[in-house]
Protein backbone atom coordinates (compact mmCIF):
# COMPACT_ATOMS: atom_id res chain seq x y z
CA UNK A 1 0.00 0.00 0.00
CA UNK A 2 1.19 3.11 -0.90
CA UNK A 3 2.20 6.04 1.53
CA UNK A 4 1.04 9.88 1.57
CA UNK A 5 4.14 11.19 -0.66
CA UNK A 6 5.66 7.52 -2.03
CA UNK A 7 5.29 9.13 -5.71
CA UNK A 8 7.00 12.83 -5.17
CA UNK A 9 10.24 12.98 -6.27
CA UNK A 10 12.72 13.68 -3.25
CA UNK A 11 13.71 17.12 -3.97
CA UNK A 12 11.12 20.01 -2.52
CA UNK A 13 12.39 23.58 -3.30
CA UNK A 14 12.29 25.62 0.18
CA UNK A 15 11.53 29.38 -0.42
CA UNK A 16 13.00 30.00 3.74
CA UNK A 17 15.93 31.47 1.55
CA UNK A 18 14.80 32.49 -1.84
CA UNK A 19 17.27 34.22 -4.29
CA UNK A 20 17.06 38.24 -3.07
CA UNK A 21 18.17 41.43 -4.12
CA UNK A 22 18.93 43.60 -1.30
CA UNK A 23 15.95 42.98 0.93
CA UNK A 24 13.06 41.67 -1.84
CA UNK A 25 13.07 38.72 -3.77
CA UNK A 26 14.95 38.48 -6.62
CA UNK A 27 11.21 37.55 -8.75
CA UNK A 28 13.23 37.05 -12.19
CA UNK A 29 15.91 34.60 -10.85
CA UNK A 30 13.24 32.69 -8.74
CA UNK A 31 10.87 32.41 -12.02
CA UNK A 32 13.97 30.51 -14.05
CA UNK A 33 14.45 28.60 -11.12
CA UNK A 34 10.64 27.45 -10.88
CA UNK A 35 10.95 26.90 -14.44
CA UNK A 36 13.50 24.15 -14.40
CA UNK A 37 12.60 22.60 -10.95
CA UNK A 38 8.93 21.84 -12.61
CA UNK A 39 11.04 21.59 -16.29
CA UNK A 40 12.82 18.43 -14.68
CA UNK A 41 9.47 17.01 -13.22
CA UNK A 42 9.83 18.24 -9.68
CA UNK A 43 6.29 19.43 -8.20
CA UNK A 44 6.86 20.30 -4.56
CA UNK A 45 6.93 23.55 -3.02
CA UNK A 46 7.31 25.03 0.17
CA UNK A 47 6.98 28.66 2.22
CA UNK A 48 5.25 30.18 4.96
CA UNK A 49 3.61 32.51 6.70
CA UNK A 50 6.59 34.45 8.55
CA UNK A 51 9.30 34.03 5.63
CA UNK A 52 10.56 36.93 5.07
CA UNK A 53 7.81 38.69 6.91
CA UNK A 54 5.17 37.41 4.32
CA UNK A 55 7.28 37.94 0.98
CA UNK A 56 8.15 34.76 0.50
CA UNK A 57 4.26 33.90 0.53
CA UNK A 58 3.85 36.65 -1.95
CA UNK A 59 6.70 35.76 -4.62
CA UNK A 60 5.41 32.03 -4.62
CA UNK A 61 2.49 33.36 -6.16
CA UNK A 62 4.62 35.54 -8.44
CA UNK A 63 7.00 32.96 -9.75
CA UNK A 64 4.30 30.07 -9.55
CA UNK A 65 0.86 30.34 -8.56
CA UNK A 66 0.35 33.13 -11.36
CA UNK A 67 1.63 31.31 -14.20
CA UNK A 68 1.03 27.92 -13.79
CA UNK A 69 -2.04 25.95 -13.38
CA UNK A 70 -2.93 24.77 -9.83
CA UNK A 71 -2.86 20.77 -10.60
CA UNK A 72 0.83 21.13 -12.14
CA UNK A 73 2.39 21.66 -8.15
CA UNK A 74 2.04 20.76 -4.85
CA UNK A 75 2.55 23.96 -2.26
CA UNK A 76 3.15 23.76 1.20
CA UNK A 77 2.67 26.84 3.92
CA UNK A 78 3.09 27.01 7.60
CA UNK A 79 1.02 28.89 10.42
CA UNK A 80 3.14 29.64 13.70
CA UNK A 81 0.61 30.80 16.32
CA UNK A 82 3.13 31.12 19.26
CA UNK A 83 4.71 34.39 16.57
CA UNK A 84 2.56 37.00 17.63
CA UNK A 85 -0.85 35.68 17.70
CA UNK A 86 -3.05 37.13 21.21
CA UNK A 87 -6.32 36.03 20.07
CA UNK A 88 -7.69 32.18 18.37
CA UNK A 89 -8.80 35.41 16.19
CA UNK A 90 -5.63 36.46 15.71
CA UNK A 91 -3.75 33.20 14.80
CA UNK A 92 -6.76 31.85 12.82
CA UNK A 93 -6.24 34.67 10.84
CA UNK A 94 -2.61 33.42 9.66
CA UNK A 95 -4.72 30.79 7.39
CA UNK A 96 -6.37 33.26 5.35
CA UNK A 97 -3.44 35.75 4.94
CA UNK A 98 -1.45 33.28 3.28
CA UNK A 99 -4.24 31.92 1.08
CA UNK A 100 -4.73 35.34 -0.10
CA UNK A 101 -0.99 36.02 -0.30
CA UNK A 102 -0.16 32.82 -2.32
CA UNK A 103 -3.88 33.23 -4.32
CA UNK A 104 -3.39 29.47 -4.16
CA UNK A 105 -7.44 28.52 -3.70
CA UNK A 106 -5.90 25.32 -1.34
CA UNK A 107 -2.91 24.43 0.07
CA UNK A 108 -1.92 20.35 -0.99
CA UNK A 109 0.41 20.38 2.59
CA UNK A 110 -0.60 22.72 4.87
CA UNK A 111 1.80 22.91 8.43
CA UNK A 112 1.45 24.05 12.84
CA UNK A 113 4.73 25.80 12.10
CA UNK A 114 7.35 24.44 14.56
CA UNK A 115 6.22 22.85 17.54
CA UNK A 116 8.05 21.74 20.73
CA UNK A 117 9.48 23.84 23.42
CA UNK A 118 6.77 26.44 25.06
CA UNK A 119 5.54 27.07 21.07
CA UNK A 120 3.26 24.42 21.03
CA UNK A 121 0.64 25.57 23.81
CA UNK A 122 -0.23 28.30 21.25
CA UNK A 123 -1.94 25.49 19.17
CA UNK A 124 -4.11 24.31 21.88
CA UNK A 125 -5.02 27.18 23.73
CA UNK A 126 -6.08 28.98 20.20
CA UNK A 127 -7.56 25.89 19.13
CA UNK A 128 -5.92 25.39 15.88
CA UNK A 129 -5.83 21.86 15.84
CA UNK A 130 -9.88 21.89 15.32
CA UNK A 131 -9.41 25.32 13.33
CA UNK A 132 -7.17 23.75 10.68
CA UNK A 133 -9.29 20.17 10.81
CA UNK A 134 -12.40 22.20 9.46
CA UNK A 135 -10.24 24.01 6.69
CA UNK A 136 -9.46 20.07 5.90
CA UNK A 137 -13.12 19.06 5.38
CA UNK A 138 -13.88 21.98 3.59
CA UNK A 139 -11.16 21.49 1.16
CA UNK A 140 -8.74 24.52 1.65
CA UNK A 141 -6.14 21.74 2.85
CA UNK A 142 -5.74 18.32 1.07
CA UNK A 143 -2.99 17.30 4.30
CA UNK A 144 -2.32 18.59 7.32
CA UNK A 145 0.84 17.83 8.82
CA UNK A 146 3.19 19.93 11.77
CA UNK A 147 6.90 20.79 11.54
CA UNK A 148 8.73 20.14 14.62
CA UNK A 149 11.84 20.88 16.76
CA UNK A 150 12.38 19.60 19.80
CA UNK A 151 13.17 16.05 21.56
CA UNK A 152 11.94 12.41 20.27
CA UNK A 153 10.25 12.07 23.27
CA UNK A 154 7.81 15.45 23.03
CA UNK A 155 7.17 14.39 19.47
CA UNK A 156 5.86 11.03 20.36
CA UNK A 157 3.76 12.85 23.00
CA UNK A 158 2.08 15.44 20.67
CA UNK A 159 1.57 11.99 18.18
CA UNK A 160 -0.08 10.03 20.81
CA UNK A 161 -2.47 13.39 21.21
CA UNK A 162 -3.20 13.72 17.65
CA UNK A 163 -3.41 10.59 15.49
CA UNK A 164 -4.92 12.44 12.76
CA UNK A 165 -1.79 14.44 11.43
CA UNK A 166 -0.66 12.71 8.33
CA UNK A 167 2.91 13.95 8.12
CA UNK A 168 5.95 15.59 9.82
CA UNK A 169 8.59 17.83 8.91
CA UNK A 170 11.91 17.38 11.06
CA UNK A 171 15.31 18.69 10.83
CA UNK A 172 17.33 16.21 9.29
CA UNK A 173 21.01 15.71 8.41
CA UNK A 174 24.18 13.69 8.78
CA UNK A 175 25.69 15.86 11.39
CA UNK A 176 22.39 15.98 13.64
CA UNK A 177 21.98 12.14 13.16
CA UNK A 178 22.89 11.33 16.83
CA UNK A 179 22.86 14.99 18.09
CA UNK A 180 21.85 14.62 21.91
CA UNK A 181 19.95 18.33 21.10
CA UNK A 182 19.12 17.92 17.47
CA UNK A 183 17.94 14.41 17.57
CA UNK A 184 17.62 13.01 14.17
CA UNK A 185 17.67 9.85 14.21
CA UNK A 186 16.07 9.84 17.51
CA UNK A 187 13.05 11.78 15.88
CA UNK A 188 13.25 9.85 12.09
CA UNK A 189 12.12 6.91 14.64
CA UNK A 190 9.62 7.99 16.40
CA UNK A 191 7.58 9.17 12.68
CA UNK A 192 8.16 5.79 11.74
CA UNK A 193 6.87 4.23 14.54
CA UNK A 194 3.80 6.01 13.97
CA UNK A 195 3.53 5.63 10.50
CA UNK A 196 4.06 8.99 9.80
CA UNK A 197 5.97 10.10 5.97
CA UNK A 198 8.39 12.43 7.06
CA UNK A 199 8.72 15.90 5.08
CA UNK A 200 13.03 16.62 5.77
CA UNK A 201 14.48 20.07 6.39
CA UNK A 202 18.01 21.45 6.98
CA UNK A 203 19.06 18.64 5.17
CA UNK A 204 22.56 20.48 4.81
CA UNK A 205 22.11 22.56 7.95
CA UNK A 206 21.83 25.93 7.01
CA UNK A 207 24.67 25.89 4.60
CA UNK A 208 26.77 24.35 7.01
CA UNK A 209 27.26 20.82 5.20
CA UNK A 210 27.65 22.87 1.48
CA UNK A 211 31.11 23.62 2.82
CA UNK A 212 32.96 21.79 5.14
CA UNK A 213 36.32 22.37 7.12
CA UNK A 214 38.96 22.04 4.29
CA UNK A 215 40.23 18.10 5.26
CA UNK A 216 36.51 17.37 5.45
CA UNK A 217 35.88 18.55 2.22
CA UNK A 218 38.94 17.33 0.43
CA UNK A 219 37.53 13.64 2.10
CA UNK A 220 33.90 14.03 -0.09
CA UNK A 221 36.44 15.21 -3.31
CA UNK A 222 38.49 11.91 -3.24
CA UNK A 223 35.67 9.57 -2.39
CA UNK A 224 33.91 11.55 -5.89
CA UNK A 225 35.37 14.59 -7.69
CA UNK A 226 32.59 15.51 -9.60
CA UNK A 227 29.97 15.66 -6.90
CA UNK A 228 29.67 18.88 -5.41
CA UNK A 229 29.65 19.10 -1.30
CA UNK A 230 26.08 19.68 -0.71
CA UNK A 231 24.76 16.82 -2.81
CA UNK A 232 26.49 14.51 -0.12
CA UNK A 233 24.37 15.70 2.31
CA UNK A 234 20.64 15.61 0.35
CA UNK A 235 21.59 12.33 -0.89
CA UNK A 236 22.19 11.24 2.65
CA UNK A 237 18.64 12.37 3.61
CA UNK A 238 16.80 11.50 0.42
CA UNK A 239 17.93 7.79 1.05
CA UNK A 240 15.71 7.16 4.24
CA UNK A 241 12.88 5.30 4.02
CA UNK A 242 8.65 6.60 4.06
CA UNK A 243 10.12 10.32 3.16
CA UNK A 244 7.76 12.60 1.39
CA UNK A 245 9.97 14.98 0.23
CA UNK A 246 13.53 16.79 1.11
CA UNK A 247 13.62 20.68 1.34
CA UNK A 248 16.50 22.30 0.10
CA UNK A 249 16.60 25.96 0.28
CA UNK A 250 17.82 26.87 -2.85
CA UNK A 251 19.07 30.35 -3.09
CA UNK A 252 20.39 30.65 -7.11
CA UNK A 253 20.01 28.95 -10.14
CA UNK A 254 23.32 27.13 -9.83
CA UNK A 255 22.47 25.72 -6.58
CA UNK A 256 19.19 24.77 -8.63
CA UNK A 257 21.01 23.20 -10.98
CA UNK A 258 23.31 21.12 -8.79
CA UNK A 259 20.93 20.27 -6.79
CA UNK A 260 18.78 18.61 -10.03
CA UNK A 261 21.84 17.24 -11.50
CA UNK A 262 21.54 14.04 -9.04
CA UNK A 263 18.34 14.70 -7.98
CA UNK A 264 16.50 14.33 -11.11
CA UNK A 265 17.54 10.39 -11.40
CA UNK A 266 17.99 10.23 -7.98
CA UNK A 267 20.50 6.82 -6.36
CA UNK A 268 20.81 6.32 -2.80
CA UNK A 269 23.54 6.02 -1.15
CA UNK A 270 25.96 2.87 -1.97
CA UNK A 271 27.28 1.24 1.10
CA UNK A 272 30.53 2.52 0.08
CA UNK A 273 29.26 6.42 0.28
CA UNK A 274 27.54 5.10 3.35
CA UNK A 275 31.30 4.63 4.79
CA UNK A 276 32.48 8.08 3.57
CA UNK A 277 29.47 9.89 4.95
CA UNK A 278 30.35 7.95 8.49
CA UNK A 279 34.09 9.02 8.24
CA UNK A 280 32.99 12.87 8.23
CA UNK A 281 30.52 12.10 11.13
CA UNK A 282 32.89 10.84 13.30
CA UNK A 283 35.79 13.31 12.18
CA UNK A 284 32.99 16.31 12.87
CA UNK A 285 32.39 15.00 16.34
CA UNK A 286 36.19 15.02 16.68
CA UNK A 287 36.05 18.63 16.23
CA UNK A 288 37.12 20.84 19.45
CA UNK A 289 33.64 22.12 20.45
CA UNK A 290 31.46 22.98 23.69
CA UNK A 291 30.72 19.15 24.80
CA UNK A 292 26.98 20.15 25.94
CA UNK A 293 24.36 17.22 26.35
CA UNK A 294 21.19 19.13 26.59
CA UNK A 295 20.43 17.74 30.05
CA UNK A 296 19.15 21.16 31.06
CA UNK A 297 20.78 21.19 34.35
CA UNK A 298 22.20 24.42 34.20
CA UNK A 299 18.78 26.01 33.51
CA UNK A 300 16.94 24.97 36.12
CA UNK A 301 16.99 28.35 38.97
CA UNK A 302 19.13 30.25 36.43
CA UNK A 303 18.64 34.05 38.10
CA UNK A 304 18.70 35.05 34.45
CA UNK A 305 16.44 32.56 32.90
CA UNK A 306 19.79 31.96 29.78
CA UNK A 307 19.31 29.35 27.49
CA UNK A 308 22.05 27.69 27.75
CA UNK A 309 22.32 24.48 26.15
CA UNK A 310 20.85 26.36 22.77
CA UNK A 311 23.44 29.05 22.85
CA UNK A 312 25.83 26.58 23.15
CA UNK A 313 24.15 24.41 20.09
CA UNK A 314 24.19 27.56 17.95
CA UNK A 315 28.34 28.32 18.92
CA UNK A 316 28.98 24.81 18.14
CA UNK A 317 28.28 26.17 14.52
CA UNK A 318 30.48 28.62 14.49
CA UNK A 319 33.24 26.29 16.23
CA UNK A 320 32.79 23.33 13.97
CA UNK A 321 31.78 24.48 10.74
CA UNK A 322 32.91 27.86 11.10
CA UNK A 323 29.68 29.34 9.23
CA UNK A 324 29.37 32.54 11.76
CA UNK A 325 25.94 33.87 9.71
CA UNK A 326 24.46 30.63 10.53
CA UNK A 327 25.52 30.46 14.10
CA UNK A 328 24.36 33.79 14.55
CA UNK A 329 21.02 33.02 12.48
CA UNK A 330 20.20 30.45 15.11
CA UNK A 331 21.26 32.24 18.31
CA UNK A 332 19.13 34.99 17.45
CA UNK A 333 16.36 32.37 17.07
CA UNK A 334 17.06 30.99 20.10
CA UNK A 335 17.07 33.46 22.25
CA UNK A 336 14.26 35.40 20.71
CA UNK A 337 12.40 35.81 23.83
CA UNK A 338 15.62 36.78 26.20
CA UNK A 339 18.24 34.75 27.91
CA UNK A 340 20.97 35.70 26.18
CA UNK A 341 24.45 35.51 27.05
CA UNK A 342 25.93 38.71 28.06
CA UNK A 343 22.94 38.25 30.98
CA UNK A 344 24.57 35.58 32.85
CA UNK A 345 25.87 37.40 36.48
CA UNK A 346 28.31 34.64 36.89
CA UNK A 347 26.41 33.12 40.29
CA UNK A 348 27.99 29.69 39.24
CA UNK A 349 24.21 27.20 40.03
CA UNK A 350 25.32 26.37 36.76
CA UNK A 351 28.38 25.26 36.47
CA UNK A 352 27.58 23.08 40.03
CA UNK A 353 25.11 21.05 38.24
CA UNK A 354 26.55 20.57 35.11
CA UNK A 355 27.51 17.00 34.77
CA UNK A 356 30.08 17.73 31.78
CA UNK A 357 32.02 20.00 33.90
CA UNK A 358 32.17 22.52 31.12
CA UNK A 359 33.56 25.96 32.42
CA UNK A 360 29.96 27.05 31.42
CA UNK A 361 30.83 31.29 32.30
CA UNK A 362 33.55 31.39 30.32
CA UNK A 363 32.09 29.51 27.73
CA UNK A 364 29.04 32.43 27.95
CA UNK A 365 31.62 35.34 27.89
CA UNK A 366 33.05 34.01 24.67
CA UNK A 367 29.76 33.60 22.72
CA UNK A 368 28.95 36.94 24.06
CA UNK A 369 31.93 38.63 22.16
CA UNK A 370 31.30 36.69 18.88
CA UNK A 371 27.76 35.61 18.38
CA UNK A 372 25.79 39.08 20.51
CA UNK A 373 28.43 42.04 17.86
Amino acid sequence: MAYLGENIKKLGFGLMRPPMIGDEVDIEQLKQMVDLFLEKGFTYFDTAYGYLNGKSEEAIKAALVDRYPRESFLLATKLPAWAGAKTAQEAQDMFWTSLKRTGTGYFDFYLLHNLGDNRTQAFDDFGIWDFLALQKQKGLIRHLGFSFHDTADVLDDVLIKHPEVEFVQLQINYADWQSPTIQSQKCYEVARRHHKPVVIMEPVKGGSLADLPGYLNAVLKEANPNASIASWAIRYAASLNGLVTVLSGMSTLEQMKDNLSYMQNFQPLSNDEKKIVEKVQQKLTSIPSIPCTSCQYCTKGCPQEIVIPKIFGAMNIHLIYNNLKEAKRKYMWETRSGGVASKCIECGQCEAACPQHIHIIDELKKVSEILET
